[in-house]
This record gives structure tokens, sequence and C-alpha cells, in this order.
């Protein structure tokens, strides 16, 4: 493992989303892009404690670097969840005080914590007794009322303090009140010039934006202004533009991508994880996504989409699904 924070680069990371970047999905998203720093889906402490913790933290050693995300907000629970989290060999630890949904509100933790600058401050000095490597906070602007200048000034000042080595600002407020969780991601409006003024407060301490950035120009445009940039929904509903992001992001030449080594990989993950007990359609419907735009992409999403889940088949579906693709499209487009 390596400190992600420790150098001068800038980070390229794609955002923990729920229910979407498990395990098979950060090892589908890790063949196409050597640079990313790849995220788990929250992970809340008090089911790492009483919960099985392999099935939880496991992952493929291929997905370095990984950070993982947790949720709570009982300072103790949280040290003690990156205490077991440990032998699983993460690169970072970070606390979720952005989601909005019922069920993390409910549990007091989430975006309901930009509330509580004090108590998260608690949580991050108590994670970074015990842990190894960096630990960070993804926040959002504000919620509800709040005035999203001395709100997220609040927040970043006392986790900073803390000891945390990055803050991640998605760059809205989240409502707690009359929005679902959907609408959090769409309704309230971006606001990156609040972000930016955050990184001019601390000029030595890696600040980052998530939120709306839809492509990798535009990542490109707020590297001028911050130290990271995070990618969600975009990047995984068109997983495409994260074969080009070593080179885009890094200016590395790895050369074209080799798609058909791509679906072998794939294939053989998939098989591994069928021997294991899982379904193909637990690795397939990560990869629906890729070849948007690319002629036979509807064909491939129909494959990956309703023969995946069939009961009994095998990795060959990607095989057949890769198949019709035009790869002379994607090769123009290289």
């Amino acid at each position: 493992m390596t400190n992600t924070y420790s150098g001068t680069d800038k980070i390229f990371a794609i955002a923990p989303m729920i229910d979407w970047t498990d395990r098979h999905c950060r090892f589908f998203h890790r063949q196409l892009t050597r640079r990313a720093l790849l995220y788990t889906e929250m992970v809340v402490a008090d089911g790492i404690i009483h919960g099985d913790p392999v099935r939880l933290l496991g992952f493929d050693a291929a997905e370095h670097p990984v950070a993982l995300q947790l949720g709570g907000s009982e300072p103790d629970k949280l040290a003690e969840a990156v205490r077991i989290s440990a032998g699983f060999g993460y690169d970072e630890i970070n606390l979720n005080v952005g989601c909005p949904s019922d069920r993390v509100q409910s549990g007091a933790f989430g975006a309901c914590l930009m509330r509580e600058p004090e108590l998260v401050g608690d949580c991050v000095a108590a994670m970074k007794a015990v842990s190894t490597v960096p630990v960070t906070v993804k926040c959002r602007l504000g919620v509800d009322d709040q005035d999203t200048e001395t709100a997220l000034s609040a927040l970043a000042e006392r986790v900073i303090e803390a000891g945390a080595d990055a803050v991640w600002v998605h760059a809205r407020k989240a409502w707690l009140e009359g929005l679902s969780p959907k609408e959090n991601r769409d309704i309230p409006p971006l606001d990156y010039d609040r972000v930016y003024r955050l990184k001019q407060d601390y000029p030595n301490v890696f600040i980052g934006i998530n939120g709306g950035i839809a492509d990798l120009n535009q990542a490109l445009e707020h590297l001028i202004h911050v130290d990271g940039v995070m990618l969600g929904r975009a990047a995984y509903h068109n997983a495409s533009l994260l074969a080009e992001v070593d080179r885009t992001i890094f200016g590395e030449d790895a050369g074209e991508t080799d798609w058909a080594g791509l679906c072998a990989t794939m294939m053989d993950y998939a098989e591994r994880h069928i021997a294991g007990g899982g379904r193909l359609a637990h690795v397939t419907r990560h990869m629906v996504g890729l070849f948007q735009g690319v002629r036979g992409a509807r064909r491939y999403r129909q494959i990956l989409s309703t023969d995946a889940a069939r009961p009994g088949v095998g990795p060959e579906v990607i095989a057949a699904a890769f198949a019709e693709i035009d790869m002379t499209d994607l090769t123009a487009a290289a």
C-alpha cells in the first residue's frame, strides 16, 4: 500500500455509490484504468463489528488503490471498524458525511452530520488514532437551510484539525426534508466555486470535488482549481471513458485498450465468481454501460441484461456480448 495523498499528483476517483460500487464493479473498473482511486460502497461500522467482515470487506488485490467508505457517528465504533478493516489492506478509510438517504439519517450519520462538525471531528480523530492509512472525509456543502459558507468551513476546519488527510466535497447541499436521495443528486444547484474557495482557504490540504461532472474534459477544468476530481454516475453509466483516464488525466501513454483482453479477463473473473457460488449477473450488471455510442452496443446491453440473468449461464455470455461490438468504431475513436 502507498499513501495516496503523500505525493503531488492529482487524484482521479470513482465515487462510492450504494448498490453500485461493489467488489465486482471495482474489479471491472480497474481493468480500464490503472490510476483511478476506487471507493467501496458505504459500509456501516455496526455491520462490520457485528456482521461478517469477510463478506463486507473482502476484495480482489487487483483493485488497489481502493478506499473503504465507512458510515457511522460514534467515534468508538468507527475506530473499531477501522481496526477490523486494517487486516484487509485498504489504501484509505473515508467517512461518509454526505449521504442523504432515509436509512442513513435514521442511523444519525451521513449528510445530517454536517450539522455536527465537532462530532465529525471526534470521529476522525478516533479513526486516525488507530489507522495506518489516510483517513478522509466526503461531505456536502451543507444541509437544508444552512449557509454553505459557514457550514462547509466549520466542518472542514474541525476535521482538518482532527487530522483528516483529505476532504472530498460533493458540491451541492443535501435537502434532508422534502427531497428523495435521487432528487438530492440533481435538484440542489451545484456550486463548484464554493469548493474552489475552500481550497484557497486550505492551500496545503488536499481538497477534492464531486458532483455533476460528466466527462474528462470537465475533470481537467476542475483540476486547475482543486487537487482531485471524483466522478460517479458518469463513470458508471459510460465506463468506456475510464479507458482514457490514465492518458487524459495523468499523461500516460498506455496504448490502445485491449478489448479482447478485457473480455477474457472478465470471463475468467466471472468463472471464478460462479465457481464460488455466485451468479454471472453479479458481475455483468456493472458492465452494461460499456461501449456507449458504439455500433452493436444495444445488442451488447441486451445480452448482458437479459441472457446473463438466466439461471445456470456461464461466462460465455460475456464473449457473446463483446462479439456484437464493432471494434472498428473503437479503433477510430482512439
